[in-house]
């Protein structure tokens, strides 16, 4: 069992399914589908979780009725909420517009600045993952650099993410890339970054280093909610790092998690990942 310590959102995702896909001008009809949990903190953290290791979120909820929900069902799903701060306020929903072919649109408010309370020692942390601007996230970030695995996603602004492994979808390269990959991986994450792996959905993800580049292919899957995957890919990332594995065999259980996750119509991942997950932890019978 590894301590993982995320820096990730909890959220409370309002679900409005639609009944096409989205396009400029257009009017569309929609099945109110209610509240869930959400946010990389809880879609990251649960399937770590199920995986057996001590999951403790680090983040900011509101002190409203909202965020009382939220604390309840993360501490219900076994995620340590020891850390999490209230703020004075609502706390906001993430609005998800559901389309039938299993693609959202996330329209949420500007979050409050939010700031890390005092470090842990990192000493006790196997992992810590990046996913969310707080501040101080960088300098939390770069002072685990010696002692654990620090995991990162590039962020959505040009603040650095001090990390040994930097996540991002090519989405998110767009526009934004004009050198070469590595390059621009390491002018985000520093000296200390060994892997910078670039997600493309059902066309894999490509793990970049100083002199070489692969890529590993995705599953395929029935796809029915994409909201979340690339978290779950995260977690089952942070699970092989963990566990000793090569990156490459990381990459490969990590496209295992993000078909469970794609596969549900959840934001957290659902119970195909928790039931794949206890038959890995099964003994081999002889």
């Amino acid at each position: 069992m590894a301590n993982i310590l995320l820096v990730a959102n909890l959220n409370c995702d309002r679900i409005f399914n639609l009944n096409r896909p989205l396009k400029t001008g257009g009017r569309f009809h929609y099945k109110d589908g209610g509240q869930r949990l959400g946010g990389g903190g809880a879609n990251t953290g649960i399937g770590l979780v199920w995986a057996g290791h001590q999951v403790t979120l680090v983040t900011e909820v509101g002190r409203d009725d909202v965020g009382d929900w939220l604390l309840a069902e993360a501490s219900t799903k076994g995620i340590n909420c020891s850390l999490i701060q209230r703020r004075a306020g609502a706390t906001n929903e993430m609005l998800l517009m559901m389309t039938p072919d299993g693609e959202r649109t996330i329209i949420r408010p500007e979050r409050p600045a939010f700031t890390l309370p005092a470090p842990p020692r990192w000493q006790t942390v196997d992992a810590i993952y990046i996913n969310a601007s707080s501040e101080d996230a960088a300098n939390w970030a770069q002072a685990a650099l010696e002692h654990c695995w620090v995991v990162a996603q590039l962020a959505k602004d040009e603040r650095s993410r001090p990390c040994h492994v930097l996540l991002a979808s090519l989405s998110d390269m767009q526009g934004r890339c004009t050198q070469s990959p590595w390059h621009f991986a390491r002018a985000v994450a520093g000296a200390e970054l060994q892997f910078f792996i670039v997600t493309d959905g059902a066309n894999g993800a490509t793990v970049y280093s100083e002199n070489a580049h692969q890529t590993v292919a995705a599953l395929p899957c029935n796809v029915v909610d994409t909201t979340g995957a690339g978290d779950a890919y995260a977690a089952g990332l942070i699970n092989g790092l963990v566990n000793n594995m090569s990156v490459i065999e990381s990459m490969h259980s990590a496209s295992v998690w993000a078909s469970y996750a794609v596969a549900c119509d959840s934001s957290i991942p659902g119970k195909g990942l928790q039931e794949y997950l206890g038959r890995q932890a099964k003994p081999v019978s002889t």
